[in-house]
C-alpha cells in the first residue's frame, strides 16, 4: 500500500481537473491510502451552493461526500488558500482539516506519490 497525495489546485468549473482529481481518488482508494489537498483556486471546490448547470458544467461537486465513503478521510485545505479569498469563516461541504503551509509540506514528505490536479 502506498501513500498517494492528490493535489487540487485548479478551480472548479471550466475544466475537468477537479472530476479527474476525485475520480482518480476514488479508484486508487482501493489500494492505496489517499490523502486529498485542496490549494490555491482548489479551495473553491469546497463551497457549498455551487450551479454548475448555468454555466452548462457537469455537477460534481456533491460527489466529493463520497470521500468518505472509500475511507479518505485525510482531507487537507490550506488556510493561506482560504484567507487570500476570504473563505475562512464558510462553512464547506466537506470535512477537512485547514492546515499551514508548513503542514502541508510536511505531509508531502510523508508520500510515495504526488498526483497534481
Amino acid at each position: 500500500m502506498k501513500n498517494v497525495a492528490i493535489i487540487i489546485s485548479t478551480p472548479p468549473h471550466g475544466n475537468a481537473k477537479g472530476r479527474e482529481a476525485l475520480d482518480t481518488a476514488l479508484a486508487l482508494s482501493t489500494f492505496n491510502h489517499i490523502s486529498v489537498f485542496f490549494m490555491g483556486d482548489g479551495v473553491f471546490h469546497l463551497l457549498p451552493n455551487q450551479h454548475p448547470e448555468k454555466i452548462l458544467m457537469r455537477d460534481y461537486i456533491a460527489t466529493f461526500n463520497m470521500l468518505e465513503l472509500y475511507d479518505i478521510e485525510e482531507v487537507y485545505v490550506c488556510k493561506t488558500a482560504l484567507d487570500e479569498r476570504n473563505l475562512s469563516q464558510i462553512a464547506f461541504n466537506i470535512p477537512n482539516q485547514q492546515i499551514e503551509i508548513t503542514q502541508f509540506h510536511q505531509l508531502l514528505a510523508n508520500q510515495d506519490t504526488i498526483l497534481r490536479f
